[in-house]
C-alpha cells in the first residue's frame, strides 16, 4: 500500500508540474513520514549519499568541455571537415550531419550538447540549401543520440556509478554500436535523398579536404586525447574529462582566439547551472532508488518478469519496452539512477553482463529524447528550426526505425557491445 502511495505522489507531482527533481524527492519524503519507521534525516543522507561519488566529478567535466566547444567555433570547424568528407553524397548535408555528430560524440558524450551547438549549424545550413525542415530536424535528432553511445558518455558515468560498473568498459562497450547506429542512418538519409532527389551540396575536392583537414586537425585531437587516454590507461574518465577542458581551453584561447574571458564566465556559469542540476536529479532518484531497494521492489519485479518467461530473449524484450516506456516519460539521469537497481538485478539472473545491459540502457533512453511527452531533444531542435514540436517529431518517426534496429542487434548479439571491452580490459 505504501509503494502505491510512493507513486501515486510520483506521478501528482509530475501532472502538477513540479520538476523531476522534487517529484523524485518529494515524493520519498511522503513514503517515509508515512512509514514512520525511518528518520526522516535520512532523506537528506541518502541525497547526499548518492552524489558522494568520484567518478560523478566526470559530469561537470564533460559538460564544461562540451561547452567550451561550442563557444571556441570548435563545432564549425568539424562540420566543415564533414562536409568536405561526406558532402559530396546525394543528401551530402544529411550524411554530414551524422558524421559531424560522430566526431562530436568523442568530445562531449551528450545528446542534448550536440543538439544545441552542432545541431544549430546543422540544421541552418541545411535550411539554407533548401531541405525539408522535418528531414533537417529528424536527422539531427537521430544523429545527436550517437552522442552518449560513443565514449565519452555522461549517461554512461551515471550508469557505472549506479551499477558499480567500470566506466571504462562500458566506454569501450559502446564504440562499435554507436558507429553501427551512424552507417544505419546514413542508410536511411541515402534513401530519403534518392526518393526526394536531394543534391550533392559540396563536389569531392582533395584541395578542400585537405584544407578543411588543416583547420580542424587540432580539433580532431580531442577525441584521441580522451578516448586514447581512457582506453590506453593513461587516463580515469574524470581524469580525460578534465584534460579535455584544459584542451579545449587551450584551443579556444591561445590557437583559435574564439574565447574571450567574458564568454568563458559566461561559460562556466552554464556548465555550473547544468550541473547543479543533473546531480540535483542524481540525488533526488537516489533516495527514490533507495526506498525501492529497501522495500524489496527490484526482486518483486525480477520475480513477475520471471514468471512470465524463463527465456532470455523475453525476458530482454519485455526490458527494452520497459525501458523504451520510461525514457518517453522520464530524463534520462533519473531514469538510470531509478531503473538500473530494479532491472539489473533481472539482466543479471538471465546471464547478461552489466556492461552489457548499460549500452542497452542507455541507447533504449536516447530514443526516449526522440519521443513525447519528454523528448528534450526534439524541443530544442524544434525551437532552432523554428517548427512546431508535432512537426519535428513527424520528420523523427523515420530515424526512429534504423536506431530500433540497431537497438534490437546491441540486445541480442552481445559480441557487439562486450567485443572491445574484452579485447581491452579482460
Amino acid at each position: 500500500m505504501e509503494i502505491a502511495v510512493l507513486f501515486l505522489a510520483l506521478f501528482a507531482l509530475i501532472v502538477m508540474g513540479a520538476p523531476i527533481a522534487i517529484a523524485l524527492a518529494g515524493s520519498s519524503a511522503i513514503f517515509i513520514f508515512l512509514n514512520g519507521s525511518v528518520p526522516p534525516m535520512v532523506v537528506s543522507h541518502r541525497m547526499i549519499n548518492g552524489v558522494d561519488s568520484f567518478p560523478l566529478l566526470a559530469v561537470p567535466f564533460f559538460i564544461l568541455a562540451g561547452n567550451l566547444m561550442n563557444t571556441s567555433g570548435i563545432t564549425e570547424r568539424i562540420f566543415s571537415f564533414a562536409l568536405s568528407l561526406v558532402g559530396w553524397m546525394r543528401g551530402g548535408l544529411g550524411h554530414v550531419n551524422v558524421g559531424a555528430s560522430v566526431i562530436f560524440a568523442g568530445m562531449s558524450g551528450a545528446a542534448v550538447a550536440d543538439a544545441g551547438g552542432l545541431g544549430a549549424i546543422e540544421i541552418k545550413a541545411m535550411k539554407d540549401a533548401k531541405y525539408d525542415p522535418e528531414f533537417a530536424v529528424g536527422v539531427t535528432a537521430a544523429s545527436s543520440t550517437i552522442g552518449p553511445i560513443i565514449p565519452p558518455s555522461l549517461p554512461m558515468v551515471i550508469y557505472g556509478v549506479v551499477a558499480s560498473a567500470s566506466i571504462g568498459q562500458l566506454f569501450a562497450a559502446g564504440f562499435i554500436p554507436g558507429l553501427l547506429m551512424a552507417i544505419s542512418l546514413m542508410i536511411l538519409v541515402a534513401v530519403i535523398a534518392r526518393r526526394r532527389n536531394y543534391p550533392r551540396d559540396q563536389n569531392f575536392s582533395f584541395a578542400f579536404l585537405y584544407k578543411s583537414f588543416g583547420r580542424a586537425f587540432l580539433s580532431l585531437m580531442t577525441p584521441v586525447i580522451i578516448v586514447g587516454g581512457i582506453l590506453s590507461g593513461a587516463f580515469t574518465p574524470t581524469e580525460a574529462a578534465i584534460a579535455a577542458c584544459a584542451y579545449a581551453i587551450f584551443l579556444g584561447l591561445l590557437v583559435y582566439r574564439t574565447l574571450s574571458w567574458k564568454r568563458f564566465i559566461r561559460v562556466s556559469y552554464d556548465t555550473i547551472e547544468t550541473t547543479a542540476v543533473v546531480l540535483f536529479v542524481v540525488a533526488a532518484a537516489s533516495i527514490f532508488a533507495w526506498v525501492l531497494t529497501s522495500n524489496q521492489v527490484p526482486r518483486t519485479v525480477a520475480d513477475f518478469l520471471l514468471t512470465i518467461s524463463d527465456r532470455p530473449w523475453v525476458i530482454l524484450l519485455l526490458i527494452n519496452v520497459i525501458l523504451l516506456i520510461v525514457g518517453c516519460f522520464m530524463e534520462t539521469v533519473a531514469a538510470i539512477t531509478i531503473m538500473v537497481p530494479v532491472l539489473l538485478p533481472v539482466a543479471m539472473a538471465i546471464g547478461v553482463d552489466p556492461v552489457h545491459f548499460g549500452v542497452i540502457m542507455v541507447l533504449n533512453l536516447m530514443l526516449g529524447l526522440l519521443t513525447p511527452p519528454v523528448g528534450m531533444v526534439l524541443y530544442v531542435l524544434a525551437r532552432i528550426a523554428n517548427i512546431p514540436f508535432e512537426r519535428a517529431f513527424v520528420g523523427t518517426v523515420p530515424f526512429l526505425i534504423p536506431l530500433v534496429i540497431v537497438l534490437l542487434l546491441v540486445t541480442y548479439v552481445p559480441a557487439i557491445t562486450m567485443w572491445l571491452p574484452t579485447l581491452l580490459y579482460r
